[in-house]
């Protein structure tokens, strides 16, 4: 069972660290971290802070991903959007999601990269959707008691035959 995403991996060309670590260290304010001495020798950069860890790996026949990408979760979208395009990096805003906040950023070589922000705290957002028996997720501070019948829950007190 999965537990958990240690690391993306994103491809840059040969060469590209130095061009890299004002994307990945300035603007995303990640810390970039020595590699494994064995692996610094392919060339590539990590980079991370706290949870997330960021490792750019080398590859010879380059092609940046400009629809395959990651998605980072930010405070602030417009802050890093503006800061990117002040820096010079292209920039994609894009509300095709309700209820979220994202913009599309390039790195130096091309590669998309999504940053976004709930407009809603996630638990909030979920509470006020129906599940498909017409009941609610329960909010914050409800405690759900559920039984289970035939492979399905069902509310607390509510019987097996009740529908």
């Amino acid at each position: 069972m999965l537990k958990a995403i240690d690391h993306v991996q994103i491809a840059i060309p040969v060469g590209g660290e130095a061009q890299a670590r004002p994307f990945y260290g300035d603007l995303l304010g990640l810390t970039e971290v020595p590699k494994p001495a064995e692996l610094a020798k392919r060339g590539g950069a990590w980079f991370e802070a706290g949870a997330v860890k960021v490792h750019l790996g080398v590859e010879q026949d380059f092609r940046a991903n400009v629809k395959a990408h990651v998605a980072f979760v930010v405070d602030d979208v417009a802050d890093i959007a503006s800061r990117a395009t002040a820096a010079g990096y292209e920039t994609k805003a894009n509300d095709e999601i309700d209820g979220v906040e994202r913009v599309f950023i390039f790195d130096p070589f091309g590669n998309r990269l999504e940053f976004l922000a709930p407009l809603l705290p996630l638990r909030e957002k979920v509470s006020a959707q129906p599940t498909d028996e017409g009941s609610k997720i329960p909010s914050a501070g409800e405690t759900p008691h559920p039984t289970r019948s035939a492979g399905h829950l069902l509310p607390q007190g509510e019987k097996e035959n009740a529908k």
